[in-house]
Parts: structure tokens; sequence; C-alpha cells
């Protein structure tokens, strides 16, 4: 049983900070969403609760709290353990690439390694990042890839594609906070289906691939997430051969396609032998992302 009843003797972020450290290990909650334990879970929750620098927790740690501080922060420690949510729900924003995007229940929280390679407009495979003028990113949820991929190619407009109407919305609010309105195009669109005969210099997608099996022994905190946005299948790959059907007719001569895939390397390269897939290297190694080119790609 987690108890938030007994708090008065708390009174500094030091306080605070170790009982919610307690109370997450104590409720075997899940992390995954940002942070990978509790302590920076919990740091992170309690400094944004009190409107503090995210990243700066130590000249705070004893600082008092005021009374209404203390139930502030007890009111967002208790709802993550009691619903069990991810914490980018509680706080509506959630960061990526060193940039804030906000997010809801109407999206998956930004994860992704392609933002990573964003970052250095994946070079080498980009040469010319002035080149890159025509972007898709598929499945593109809060928005957070095409935002991304706007800022590393500022020569670019990009197509936001996404069959939820719900997460468009929350795409179009992080566009709008990033004043790209003129560069960033929502397309409400199952893959390419409404994308007519639109073509790219670079196709972007983070696309559900959660297999079957995965799906049915999700944590409750992924469970939160839209349902539509992780599994794929029986074996998590449904979307991607999708994509791989039908990108090539959607991009220019030399232009790239560039998909996660999570842990299903293997099943990729066991149902597409001939494919001569890229694998990218990237903070978790070179197994989650692939790149093709156009001419690689099946007909």
């Amino acid at each position: 049983m987690t108890h938030f009843d007994d708090t008065e003797s708390l009174v500094t972020v030091r306080d605070w900070l170790r009982f919610a450290v307690s109370r997450f290990n104590e409720a075997g909650l899940f992390f995954g969403h940002g942070s990978d334990n509790a302590f920076d879970e919990a740091a992170y929750l309690i400094l944004h609760t009190l409107h503090l620098p995210l990243d700066r927790l130590e000249p705070f740690l004893d600082a008092s709290l005021t009374h209404g501080e203390a139930e502030a922060v007890q009111a967002v420690l208790e709802r993550r353990v009691s619903e069990r949510v991810p914490a980018a729900y509680l706080t509506r924003e959630a960061w990526l690439a060193g940039h804030r995007f906000y997010v809801d229940e109407r999206v998956i929280v930004p994860r992704s390694f392609i933002a990573e390679l964003l970052q250095e407009q994946l070079a080498p495979w980009i040469d010319d990042a002035d080149a890159v003028t025509r972007v898709l990113d598929l499945c593109t949820g809060s928005g957070c890839l095409a935002i991304l991929a706007a800022l590393a190619f500022p020569g670019a407009t990009v197509d936001a594609a996404d069959l939820s109407a719900d997460a468009l919305a929350v795409a179009q609010r992080n566009i709008t906070d990033y004043g790209l309105e003129a560069r960033i195009t929502p397309v409400e669109s199952d893959l390419f289906a409404a994308l007519g005969a639109r073509r790219y210099d670079l196709i972007l997608s983070n696309p559900p691939y959660v297999n079957a099996a995965s799906v049915a022994s999700l944590p409750p905190e992924y469970l939160a997430e839209p349902a539509m946005a992780l599994g794929s299948g029986e074996d998590g790959l449904d979307a991607t051969r999708k994509i791989l059907a039908a990108a090539k007719a959607h991009l220019n001569p030399g232009g790239l396609l560039v998909v996660e895939i999570g842990h299903n390397r293997d099943a990729l390269e066991a149902a597409y032998p001939a494919l001569p897939f890229t694998w990218l290297d990237t903070a978790g190694g070179d197994q989650f992302v692939f790149l093709l080119r156009r001419e690689e790609l099946p007909d």
C-alpha cells in the first residue's frame, strides 16, 4: 500500500524527493517516457511542479516548500502512482533532443532515435542539408519529428501525416508554438493514402512497431498511450511493410527513407532478405533505425 497521507514532516525539496523515490519504488512504477529511474522522474516532477529550472536541482534541495507548494507536489506524485500514466501526461510536456513539446493523452509520448539523427542533419547520408526541400514525417503524432526536421533543414517544407485527427490537433499546437505554420502542413492520412502524387527528398517515420506478444505484456504506463500508436500486427511490422511497399513512389531520385522499428531488426531482415538496409548508429545502438535510398526500394 502506497501512503500519501503522512507527509507533514516533509519540509524541503530534498525531503519530498526522497519520499517520491521511495513511493515510486514501492509502487513498482515503470519508467521509459523521458527518464529510466525513480530518482530522475521524481526530480523532474517536483521541479516542474515548483516552476524551477529542470536542470538545476542542487541549489534548491534544502529550500522549504510553502503549504500550497507541498500540496501541489503531493498531488502530482500521488497521481503518478495511482494513475500509472507517463509523467508527460501529468506535466503536459515532453522533451526530445533538447526541445520541449506539448503532449497529452491524444498522442504517444515523444521518444525517437530519429531525433538524435536529425540533430546531425542525417550526415553523412545527406551531404547538403540545403538541398533538402521537401520532407514527409509519417505517423507524426505530436509533430515532434516534423518540427525537428524543419529546424534541421531550414530550406524545407514538411508534411506531417497521421491517421489520427486528435494527434494532428496536438501537432498543430506544437507547430504553432514553434512558429512553423508556414513550413509544416499537418495531413490526415493513413500512411501515404491521402498524399496523392507528392514526392519528397526525405521521408521519416517512427510508426507503430510493437508486436502482439509485447503489446500483451506492456506496463500500465504504455497502455495509457493511444493503442493505434503502439501495436502493428503479430510481428510488429504491418505498418513498416506498407511503408516499404509505397515509399519509392513518393521519393525524388536519390531520396532517403528513414524508419524506426524498435527491436524488430532480425524479423525485418528475415522478411526482406534482398533489401540492403543501412542501420544507423544511435545512442541506443545500431539496431533501431534503418535507411534506404529510393533506388534501393522495391517498385
